[in-house]
């Protein structure tokens, strides 16, 4: 059963899931109890994760492992940057292990429907486009191709 720490992320949540199993063909909900929701598409996947923000908000974090294992150069480094600056959704980030995700995050309460489809299939879609771009230059794996 999931675990919710305040009612807005409930709320939130259920608000959510009819909406990502309408858009989105293979919505998956890991077994355990946390709010997540995962979605496989092309060479990229997405999580969706539904968070609490303070005692009445919660943030839908949507992410995506890009790549694992690149060469962390300056290079890479501008081109994220870069990156970051020219899309009009979203942005690039490095994780503590050094793994390049994409992600985009929304306030809960005021998400509606398109703009869930919006930043869910712009993650999917920057994703799935970069990965294939940053190993065939700095090397690395697809996340797909480590991770699931």
């Amino acid at each position: 059963m999931t675990k919710f720490e305040t009612a807005a992320q409930q709320e939130c949540y259920e608000r959510i899931r009819p909406w990502l199993e309408e858009l989105f063909a293979d919505v998956e909900t890991p077994a355990g109890d946390v709010p997540v929701f995962v979605l496989p598409s092309g060479s990229a996947t997405a999580v969706v994760e539904v968070l609490p923000w303070g005692s009445s908000e919660s943030v839908i974090a949507t992410w995506s492992y890009v790549v694992t294992g690149a060469q962390m150069t300056t290079d890479l480094m501008h081109f994220l940057l870069h990156k970051n600056d020219e899309l009009p959704f979203g942005v690039f980030s490095v994780d503590d292990h050094g793994d390049i995700r994409f992600h985009s995050t929304l306030i809960g309460s005021t998400c509606d429907r398109s703009e869930l489809q919006l930043s869910v299939s712009t993650v999917l879609q920057t994703a799935d486009t970069y990965d294939d771009q940053i190993v065939e230059i700095w090397g690395g794996e697809r996340a797909i191709d480590r991770v699931f």
